[in-house]
């Protein structure tokens, strides 16, 4: 039997008996590598892979966006993003669950955290949809799914960890984000319009707001507009790296909070410590992903399921398809980083094989990750939704992001059957 097959099968045993992800994968890995190589060599690598990755220069882009994200949120500008998109939508029928896709997006390219996403816009815009007697579906539905937007829309941490992990420029994943990110701004306010469609009490439309104010709304988005241009286009046009273009979001987010008057001394060491220790937690889920990486690719799963995937004659197209049934699965059980780390090492070198273009399997995975974000039993941030709002029932979350993930899964299909909407963009940079 290959040394890689009961090394998956202990791992999956374990991480069902409850032990986390992080700490599984490095004792799986760690042990996989002591049985093949005996335990010195082992211990060699598996303290190798920790020292190099906590002092890896490329990964310091990672506590650095997630403090951008951090002070953003503490700044408040997710309350005047929603304000503007509500100016200029709200008067629509189902403009308010509209304008929730659009803030959703647009707070996404500062924050770079689904959960995060989630979590603030549910404190920001449910309560204006409820004011205006929105369904409890639709208007937690479109939240959910928005929140997915997080880990897509550049910066993003999933596609760090990813690019770290595939061994792909970083740059050209952020590039490669944006129009899938906007795909799925439209898929989403297209989910809400069939949905009004079809209901139309589901989203009644507020009052028409005049011109001068909906422009008056607009400086309030300033603020992240320019963080996102600053950050972004100086990547696209090379004016700084994508660890440069993290310190410079980071200090941009720091003055802005600083501007607006809502950061104490008190609020930036709960921002720092709370950036240290979802920093602490990724790093640990990436150096268990590493180790367990090393284990399979000595033990030669990857190499296998290269030699399966030529042998079978199978078009590429299909076991692409396979791929990804997999991850939607996964999806099911796992949550978006521990899935995206524990599956690139084996599905990558697969993909690079058949021919595919790494940063376009970037965003499909990324893609694919966002759906099972809100698919049961797991659908992480439908639960942190339902911590947000303990009054909205799960069952009727679920019920309202129906829809979105309709739009998902026509999006993933799009970006598939067409790889120039993702590579497009990166490729100019060239």
């Amino acid at each position: 039997m290959e040394t890689w097959l009961p090394g998956l099968l202990i791992l999956v045993v374990v991480m069902f008996a409850g032990v986390p992800i992080a700490m599984a994968m490095a004792a799986v890995g760690g042990l996989g590598l002591a049985a093949m190589l005996g335990i010195g060599p082992a211990l060699a690598i598996v303290g190798q892979t920790t020292f190099d990755t906590g002092l890896s220069y490329s990964l310091s882009v990672v506590p650095l966006f997630v403090l951008m994200g951090n002070l953003v949120t503490r700044a408040g500008l997710s309350d005047e993003l929603y304000a503007a998109c509500h100016a200029w939508l709200g008067h629509r029928r189902g403009g308010l669950a509209m304008a929730t896709a659009v803030a959703c997006g647009g707070f996404s390219a500062v924050c770079g955290s689904s959960l995060a996403t989630a979590a603030t816009m549910g404190k920001v815009a449910l309560p204006q949809m409820r004011r205006y007697r929105y369904d409890d579906g639709l208007a937690s539905g479109v939240i959910a799914a928005g929140g997915t937007l997080g880990i897509l829309i550049p910066p993003s941490v999933i596609l760090v960890l990813y690019g770290v992990t595939a061994q792909q420029d970083i740059a050209r994943l952020f590039i490669a984000g944006i129009v899938p990110g906007i795909l799925g701004v439209l898929g989403y306010m297209a989910a809400v319009r069939i949905t009004c469609w079809r209901n139309p009490a589901a989203g009644p439309p507020a009052e028409r707001m005049p011109y001068a104010a909906r422009f008056r709304a607009l400086r309030g988005v300033a603020g992240i507009v320019g963080l996102f241009v600053l950050v972004i286009g100086g990547i696209y046009t090379g004016a700084f790296t994508a660890t440069e273009a993290a310190g410079i979001g980071a200090s941009g987010a720091f003055v802005i909070a600083l501007a607006r008057g809502r950061l104490t001394l008190r609020g930036l060491l709960e921002t720092l410590a709370d950036t240290a220790a979802t920093t602490t937690m990724m790093f640990m889920v990436l150096i268990g992903a590493l180790i367990f990486s090393n284990f399979v690719n000595i033990a030669g799963l990857p190499s296998a399921l290269s030699g399966f995937a030529r042998a079978s004659e199978l078009p590429a197209p299909v076991i692409l398809a396979a791929v990804l049934l997999v991850y939607l699965c996964l999806g099911m059980v796992l949550e978006s980083l521990s899935m995206v780390l524990l599956t690139v090492p084996i599905f990558a070198p697969v993909m690079a094989a058949l021919g595919y273009d790494l940063v376009w399997f970037g965003i499909v995975v990324v893609v694919v990750t966002e759906i099972s974000l809100i698919t049961p039993p797991v659908g992480l941030n439908v639960f942190v939704l339902k911590s947000v709002l303990p009054d909205v029932k799960l069952s009727t979350i679920f019920r309202g992001i129906l829809p979105f993930v309709a739009a998902d899964i026509v999006r993933l299909a799009l970006i598939v059957l067409i790889p120039g909407l993702v590579l497009f963009l990166p490729d100019l940079m060239r």
